[in-house]
């Protein structure tokens, strides 16, 4: 066997590193020393993201396995996209994990949060369903847990249930879906598939793909597979719930690109087009429709992060440099705006326990910060300019119409018509905060210092992706230099 194809797996590896070291340290370490736990996990994950930025510069494409495994520039980019996101998590987390009831098991959640993020980097770069599948329960049974964390909370518990049931089914038909796959093209691999599938239409065919296409929706929180969300983000703890919304999204979002182009390019007009134009219709239309009638802000975000998930499928139609690279800044601007505002949520929430967009009315006159950082990402997610969000949403947009077909312009005019609603109900916030006369039921009180860092990061970034082109174009340099070997 030659070991120095394990070379190639540099950021799985790191990572697995990270996971040991916060492993040996949380549990060989004194009682007296585990406060320091969390700053570990924060410093050990930081060092880690850092020379991921670097050797993302000279990363080359290899594959490792015999074709099984696969990265590259873009790959890495992806990867270190989804890191940026959980050192945010990680910094709101802080406080949250020092106290009374969870910090028993502090160390338990960076371990579990590790293992997840672990297994989506399996999921980005698999060029085997075989390896894909054990990415795909790496990722997905320890979020279980993470949802069920808050063991004093029958509402966490019901979430958790909810989210492995839910999970298992869409694993069975995902693998239902495979199954009939193999039985057409005697292979698991994904350029294989792509091959023989160039001589393939039947029935069983457009079958098998529904039943794939269904196992990775649940993941992303497409309609008709949404029905779990709304109920496991209330229910999660709400740094669970930030990480769900963000992270597992972004990754699943990769990992059906690679999966629908890789495997299942050949047959695009003529299988799965349709299929993917009905469900993002139908995924922003009834998020939207959904997020006007929430009062809890954690649902409210919840039909959010679905209708979220219309737009960034989106960028799936382009399967080109464009479309890539409209898809990875969409992703990134999406970690900060979302993440911006469940600090926001989660700081009032660890202060007061009020989680109702009632209670943030008046919001400015208590917490002007906390205000003006939620504001800025409603206004982002809505896609409003100047902020990063309109840019994002422009060149998702821009990237789909290249394919030029009336089908496509109908299909962006439905989403512009679709933000345009979402203005809506972002703005619905907003108002409650700034221009409500009610008493503020949140009293003024000062975040932690890691929850003011972390909002901080989140807001700069939601500036600065606003107006920094140089993050674009990056995006799109190293997507048109390696995007062709990334996709087929």
């Amino acid at each position: 066997m030659d070991y120095s194809q394990f070379w190639a797996l540099k950021q799985e590896i790191g990572l697995l590193l990270v996971f040991l070291l916060v492993f040996l340290y949380d549990t060989f370490m004194p009682r007296k020393s585990l406060k320091g736990t969390a700053w570990v996990s924060i410093a050990a994950f930081l060092v880690f993201t850092v020379i991921g930025f670097f050797d993302c510069n000279t990363c080359n494409i290899t594959s490792a396995f015999a074709g099984m495994y696969v990265t590259s520039p873009v790959i890495a980019a992806i990867k270190n996209i989804l890191n940026v996101g959980v050192l945010i998590v990680l910094l709101q987390s802080v406080k949250w994990t020092s106290t009374e009831e969870i910090s028993v098991r502090r160390g338990e959640f960076y371990e579990l949060l590790f293992v997840t993020l672990f297994g989506m980097y399996l999921m980005i770069s698999s060029r085997h369903f075989l390896l894909f599948i054990i990415g795909l329960e790496s990722a997905s049974l320890p979020l279980a847990a993470m949802v069920a964390f808050d063991k004093k909370r029958y509402e966490s518990h019901e979430a958790a249930i909810k989210y492995i049931l839910t999970a298992v089914v869409s694993s069975a038909v995902f693998m239902l879906g495979l199954s009939f796959v193999y039985g057409l093209t005697g292979s698991l691999y994904f350029s294989e598939i792509y091959g023989v599938l160039s001589s393939q239409s039947s029935m069983m065919l457009v079958l098998a793909l529904a039943f794939v296409m269904a196992g990775i929706g649940f993941k992303l929180s497409l309609v008709p597979f949404h029905l779990w969300t709304a109920d496991v983000y209330q229910g999660a703890p709400t740094n669970v719930t930030s990480y769900l919304s963000v992270i597992s999204k972004g990754a699943a979002a990769f990992a059906f690109l690679v999966i629908l182009v890789q495997a299942f390019g050949q047959v695009y007009s003529q299988v799965w087009e349709w299929m993917l134009y009905a469900l993002i219709i139908l995924t922003i239309t009834i998020g939207n429709l959904f997020a006007m009638r929430q009062r809890n802000m954690k649902r409210f975000l919840a039909f959010s992060s679905v209708s979220q998930a219309g737009y960034i499928m989106l960028g799936i139609i382009g399967m080109n440099a464009t479309g890539m690279a409209s898809l990875m800044y969409y992703v990134l601007v999406y970690v900060f705006s979302n993440l911006a505002a469940f600090g926001v949520i989660g700081a009032i929430e660890n202060n007061t326990g009020l989680v109702s967009m009632d209670d943030y009315k008046g919001l400015y006159k208590t917490n002007p910060r906390l205000s003006v950082a939620m504001m800025l990402a409603m206004f982002s997610l809505a896609g409003i300019p100047p902020f990063a969000g309109f840019f994002s949403k422009f060149f998702i947009f821009t990237s789909a119409i290249q394919q030029g077909s009336i089908a496509i312009y109908i299909l962006v005019l439905i989403a512009l018509i679709n933000t345009i609603i979402s203005l809506y109900y972002y703005l619905l916030v907003v108002k409650a905060m700034f221009i409500s006369q009610d008493d503020c039921k949140v009293g003024t009180f000062r975040s932690s210092c890691p929850e003011r860092l972390a909002l901080w990061v989140t807001v700069g970034g939601i500036l600065l992706l606003g107006i920094a082109s140089p993050v674009y174009n990056y995006l799109l340099t190293i997507s048109e230099g390696t995007v062709m070997a990334f996709m087929y």
